[in-house]
């Protein structure tokens, strides 16, 4: 019988999965021995949760996603590691919560992996999935479910159990986006409409699409959500860029989003104040503990545990790179943002292979959302725009955010199984043909 010997990308991945647990059994020990003086006795149970969750998304990598990506899930789980040691550091209940979501969240990437056996499944289901995101969004507005924190409307608890819609709702959105887009790719980008002597660009095809994307911001400006409005306009405008190539859409995208910013900063008073706290900081805001911390950290950081991370207000959640900052310094702040560099250049390295127009518009919608969502609470810590109140993915405490980021990676594997399967295919056909006009050998003189 013929064994079966796993893909090297398969054996790469795991190779990097080891890598990237010692580097957080590392920084547990140092941020325990930091706080307690300790070697931590759970050592030997969560080195075995650790990679006991990173081998159970392996093997359904092997199993139904053999060729893709070697690099997607050892840094979605580096990350969401690094995480755990910073939460632990923090308080044990947030840590405690936060394993149990982790092994949510690799049940959810595993069972994505097995329900989405082709990307274009996904736009078989456009609107069922553009009427499942608009009840996700919806659910925070209604009565006895939805809860407000934070000055959000965007939480909605049943019994013990509560969560952000809105995560898994960005995505289904994503999926629409790229399946109606596609579609309409040669409308949106080939002028079609005549006016006198000249052939403009049909608006009609927008028509659609604009209502959903204007529905959507109504809802979340009702929820008091500038965060995921920002990047949803984002995610919209980036998708429309990316399918038609036309640079008067990103201008319209501009001045839609002036007078966007301009009408929430009369009509919604969060971000009037979040606007104004950026602009003119009080020395004891949520925004300078966080710049103070970050300095505190200086080059190489206070080393972990060591650091005064509880003075920093919501440090679990918005502002856990603020924490990174002040224990781990810049070095390891850069580390970070790099880790994050590097899980978007996959995915943009996915879009690239991606087998159909649709599938890479899937993908590069996915890398939009988690890298502008990193870039707008990174930048919003360190004063470069206004905090915009969403989490740094894989990292910041939250469950249903987790759940959602592994579910968008789990997608991203999917598009690059297929790519790379359809790049492997086309070199061995290529193999397969033989030359053709090749002359025939001459024959001997008589």
């Amino acid at each position: 019988m013929r064994v079966r010997r796993p893909k090297p990308k398969r054996r790469t991945e795991l190779g990097l999965l080891i890598f990237g647990a010692l580097i957080v059994v590392a920084t547990y020990v140092l941020a325990s021995v930091g706080t307690t003086s300790k070697i931590p006795t759970n050592l030997g149970p969560f080195l075995g949760v650790l990679l006991g969750l990173a081998v159970a998304a392996h093997i359904a990598n092997r199993i139904y996603a053999p060729d893709a990506s070697a690099v997607l899930l050892p840094i979605a789980t580096l990350l969401n590691g690094l995480g755990y040691v910073m939460l632990a550091r923090i308080g044990q209940n947030w840590a405690k919560a936060q394993a149990g979501w982790t092994a949510v969240g690799v049940a959810a990437y595993i069972l994505t992996l097995v329900l989405v056996r082709r990307s274009r499944d996904l736009d078989r289901y456009r609107y069922l999935l553009l009427l499942g995101a608009v009840a996700l969004m919806l659910s925070p507005l209604i009565p006895h479910f939805g809860q407000i924190r934070n000055h959000a409307r965007l939480w909605v608890g049943i019994g013990p159990v509560n969560g952000q819609p809105i995560e898994l709702a960005k995505l289904a959105l994503c999926v629409f986006f790229a399946s109606y887009f596609v579609e309409k790719r040669e409308l949106l980008s080939v002028p079609t409409l005549r006016v006198g002597n000249r052939l403009m660009l049909d608006p009609r095809p927008l028509v659609p699409i604009l209502v959903a994307w204007g529905f959507t911001m109504l809802v979340l400006g009702a929820e008091d959500d500038i965060g995921f409005a920002l990047l949803i306009f984002v995610l919209f405008m980036a998708m429309l860029w990316l399918t038609s190539g036309r640079w008067n859409y990103l201008l319209l995208g501009l001045v839609l989003f002036v007078a966007g910013a301009f009408a929430a900063d009369r009509l919604f008073s969060q971000v009037n104040v979040r606007v104004s706290d950026w602009l003119h900081p009080d020395p004891t805001s949520q925004i300078m503990s966080g710049l103070y911390g970050l300095g505190s950290g200086g080059l190489l950081g206070t080393g972990l545990g060591f650091g005064n991370v509880h003075s920093i207000p919501a440090v679990q959640s918005d502002y856990i790179f603020a924490a990174f900052g002040t224990e781990m310094g810049l070095l390891g702040s850069t580390a970070i943002v790099f880790a994050f560099v590097l899980l978007v250049g996959a995915g943009l390295r996915t879009a690239q292979t991606a087998r159909s127009e649709f599938a890479q518009m899937v993908a590069a919608g996915l890398t939009v959302i988690i890298g502008f969502q990193a870039l707008f609470i990174m930048a919003g810590i360190v004063r470069l725009l206004p905090l915009t109140g969403i989490t740094l993915p894989f990292m910041a405490y939250g469950g249903s955010s987790l759940v959602a980021n592994y579910v968008l990676v789990a997608l991203l594997m999917r598009v690059s199984d297929e790519g790379e399967r359809a790049i492997v295919a086309d070199q061995a056909t290529a193999q397969r043909v033989e030359p053709q006009n090749v002359p025939a050998p001459a024959l001997p003189g008589r």
